[in-house]
């Protein structure tokens, strides 16, 4: 009975992760959804970052990554047990990373389409990066 119990779990948790692709929009801003901006710290100081956004590099300048220092992070700054949201500049490492994050752990993640790029190109609102 327990090993079918715990198999319904396991097999509950899978089917209710995902990710999801969505376009940067204000009803994302005012949803209060963690938003980790995943790009370089040179990168959010050149553009600024999303308003109370989680900064998380994943790779780094020269396109290094360490997959287990990035969940650590993720995971001591974001309940990952409730669905949050990956940015970078124009959404092709977020997507990486979201569907790394829903397939292979079974995070809720919307990846946000477009990045920062389609973000400011949509005159939303970022504030400059404070280290």
């Amino acid at each position: 009975m327990r090993k079918i119990l715990l198999s319904f779990l396991i097999l509950s948790a899978t089917l209710l992760a995902s990710m999801t692709n969505e376009y940067p929009s204000q009803k994302i801003l005012d949803s209060k959804i963690p938003i980790v901006d995943i790009r370089t710290p040179g990168e959010w100081e050149e553009t600024g970052i999303v308003e109370n956004s989680i900064t998380i590099m994943f790779w780094n300048e020269q396109g290094g990554y360490d997959v287990n220092a990035f969940l650590t992070e993720l995971n001591k700054k974001v309940d990952t047990k409730k669905p949050f949201a990956l940015i970078c500049r124009t959404g092709s490492r977020t997507k990486i990373v979201a569907d790394f994050l829903a397939k292979k752990l079974h995070y809720d993640v919307v990846n946000i389409l477009g990045g920062i790029v389609y973000l400011k190109a949509a005159k939303l609102k970022t504030v400059p990066y404070d280290k």
